[in-house]
């Protein structure tokens, strides 16, 4: 069976997981991470996964 993408879908698919690795870029994976997680699972699954993950402890200044 083949499947054929629309590529609306598709960019709609790349947009939800570009939101969500910005949503996610001060949290534990990072940006890249969590654009990763978004795009090759689901974005649901990128949501799921940034509401779950802690924040990134920043250093601090003096």
């Amino acid at each position: 069976m083949i499947y054929i993408l629309n590529p609306f879908v598709v960019f709609l698919w790349i947009a939800a997981s570009w939101l969500i690795g910005l949503l996610g870029r001060y949290k534990r994976f990072g940006f890249f991470g969590n654009f990763l997680i978004a795009f090759l699972f689901s974005p649901i699954v990128g949501v799921i996964v940034l509401l779950a993950s802690d924040d990134r402890r920043l250093p601090r200044r003096p």
